[in-house]
């Protein structure tokens, strides 16, 4: 389209749902005419699956053991509306680091000229958060990514897993590595979610760039292998992925978030706690305490 490209990271814990978030993210961005790369950073090598019907694709890591000289055509498929899908890989089953595929996915790429020859608009990196260090870190720690954003829900453990990763952009932003954009609410159910994630957000510095609330045709889209972009086009999910995807083009804002100390955010929680057992008897609203 014609634009500088634009390198986003998108972290978050395992099960949140940041690579069905991640795929409709790039599905949205096709469908009007983006150039996009989906680069799968997570150890399941499952990251692109519903781009591409669910069917197998080669991973970087498995590709170089082999041996041999790998080509662009071994470690990559086009995907929904010319999604170009790759997946970094992972180690053998309880061998090796984890984040070692991202390096060596990240090294080849750039043997490969990936960037140069496929001139994306848009490259979108799916990453495990749950433990970010070693390769994981890559795409914050070496300024890979213009942004990060982080995918998560109102309970704890993806909370947890947010600050850690404010941590690490907190570290390395200073010295050259990316910012964040924002957190990207997934499954909104509870009552009081919009208004936790929020307060989160607001307390560590940062914003929140989109709800997505919970869909019954995002489970529907991925038993078919699909997108809900593909399989619901005209849904009110898959315009809710729209409106993210164009959120995240347009705005451009990133800032070095505040993450909080062990104490402080058990404080935090335990301060949510109390509110949540109020909502949930009636006591008071839910945006209340904000």
């Amino acid at each position: 389209m014609g634009i500088q490209t634009q390198h986003l990271a998108i972290y978050g814990k395992g099960g949140i749902g940041k690579s069905t978030t991640t795929s409709n993210i790039a599905a949205s961005l096709a469908e009007v005419g983006y150039r996009v790369i989906q680069i799968g950073c997570d150890p399941k090598s499952d990251s692109t699956s519903t781009l591409r019907g669910a069917n197998y694709l080669p991973t970087v890591l498995d590709s170089v053991r082999d041996g041999g000289r790998v080509k662009l055509t071994d470690i990559s498929a086009v995907g929904f509306k010319g999604v170009l899908c790759i997946e970094a890989g992972g180690p053998v089953p309880g061998v090796g680091c984890a984040g070692r595929g991202i390096n060596a996915a990240i090294e080849l790429l750039r043997e490969l000229r990936l960037f140069e020859e496929y001139k994306p608009d848009v490259v979108l990196y799916d990453v495990l958060g749950d433990v970010v260090c070693g390769g994981f870190a890559v795409p914050i720690r070496e300024g890979l990514t213009d942004r990060v954003y982080v995918v998560s829900s109102s309970d704890f453990m993806a909370i947890y897993a947010a600050n850690n990763l404010f941590r690490a952009i907190n570290k390395y932003a200073p010295s050259g590595g990316a910012k964040l954009g924002g957190i990207i609410a997934n499954s909104v159910l509870a009552p009081y979610a919009q208004a936790l994630i929020d307060d989160f957000a607001q307390t560590t510095g940062t914003r929140t760039v989109a709800f997505v609330p919970r869909s019954t045709a995002v489970a529907q889209a991925e038993l078919y292998g699909q997108t809900v972009i593909e399989a619901s086009p005209n849904s009110p999910q898959a315009d809710v992925y729209r409106r993210l995807a164009r959120n995240i083009i347009d705005d451009r804002s990133a800032v070095i978030p505040r993450p909080l100390a062990v104490n402080d955010l058990r404080a935090w929680a335990r301060k949510w706690g109390d509110l949540v057992i109020q909502v949930e008897q009636g006591r008071v609203a839910p945006r209340a305490g904000i």
